[in-house]
């Protein structure tokens, strides 16, 4: 008895990736996309509104260690001001969204990741594996860089006021700064890798960004200046620094591709750009060039046989 086996036909990534999928599937592949990504933010949402309130205590501890902000009587910490009666509420809204974000993050990276990937190379595929990876400890130590600078940087900003003002901290204010160092840091720390992607699909060389390392220090510190919002000198001075060592290493690491993929070995490379080329000046003798033959005339064409007549007056189509 024969049993005839179904010939299994290309799945969605590999008709992705041929371009053999119709304008209708790409739309129907993003809407199931959406999808699971929505339910995947919706899951870690309702994980991130139970792991609110210790997200809430953790990010409070700078505050905790200010002078005066622990009750004398209990020895525990005072608690921030709560200036409305939703304020708590879209408090912890906020803190769950957060992070609801993290938590889903590996399903709605997932579903991106899917439906771009298919139209990637697989050397693209590779390298953006490898930036993935990197990118999550870089923008990890650069949440952990912020939160130890508001650790170290609330009290210098308290003191620095005017008067002896009291250390009450109204709550919403509090969180968005602590949240917003947090974001900046984390964000700015995988500015490396930009500098990296350029390098390894051979937009520029590792020469030409040391060449540029003034004015990318000169923007770090710009930049820390304006975007940070802690205004003391310690926060925006510490973050200049480390997006400028970043920076350097990130250079490092260019060069080793490049020493890799023998860059810098191209009959120009030695050249500057505003340096003329070397031309051969050397004059040439001009001399007679040879005699062409002379060609022989076109014989006249034959005449043309004269037409047979049509048997029958119909020839072979009619």
């Amino acid at each position: 008895m024969r049993i005839a086996l179904r010939r299994r036909g290309p799945n969605k990534f590999e008709r992705a990736a041929d371009g053999s999928m119709t304008l209708v599937e790409h739309l129907r592949e993003l809407r199931n996309r959406l999808f699971w990504a929505s339910l995947g933010l919706l899951a870690g949402l309702i994980v991130g509104w139970f792991l609110a309130e210790p997200v809430y205590n953790i990010l409070r501890q700078p505050y905790c260690r200010l002078d005066g902000s622990v009750d004398a009587t209990t020895g525990a910490c005072k608690q921030l001001l709560m200036l409305g009666p939703t304020d708590g509420l879209v408090l912890k809204l906020k803190l769950a969204l957060w992070v609801g974000i993290v938590v889903g993050a590996p399903v709605w990276l997932y579903q991106l990741w899917a439906f771009v990937a298919p139209g990637l190379h697989r050397h693209e595929r590779k390298w953006a594996y490898v930036f993935v990876a990197i990118s999550v400890p870089l923008f990890a130590a650069g949440a952990t860089l912020a939160y130890i600078v508001v650790d170290r940087g609330l009290a210098f900003l308290i003191e620095a006021g005017v008067g002896d003002l009291s250390s009450g901290l109204e709550m919403g204010r509090y969180i968005a700064f602590v949240t917003n160092m947090i974001l900046l840091f984390g964000l700015g720390f995988e500015f490396p890798l930009l500098l990296l992607m350029l390098n390894f699909t051979g937009v520029v060389t590792a020469r030409r960004l040391l060449s540029w390392w003034r004015v990318i220090v000169f923007l770090s510190f710009a930049f820390a200046a304006i975007a940070t919002p802690d205004p003391g000198p310690f926060g925006m001075t510490l973050l200049a620094l480390s997006l400028s060592l970043l920076y350097f290493v990130a250079v490092g690491v260019a060069f080793i591709n490049d020493r890799r993929k023998g860059r810098g070995k191209e009959i120009y490379a030695g050249i500057d750009d505003d340096e003329i080329s070397p031309l051969d000046l050397a004059p040439e003798p001009v001399t007679a060039g040879e005699r062409i033959e002379t060609v022989a005339p076109i014989a006249a064409p034959e005449p043309v046989a004269r037409p047979k007549p049509i048997d029958r007056g119909y020839d072979d189509v009619t």
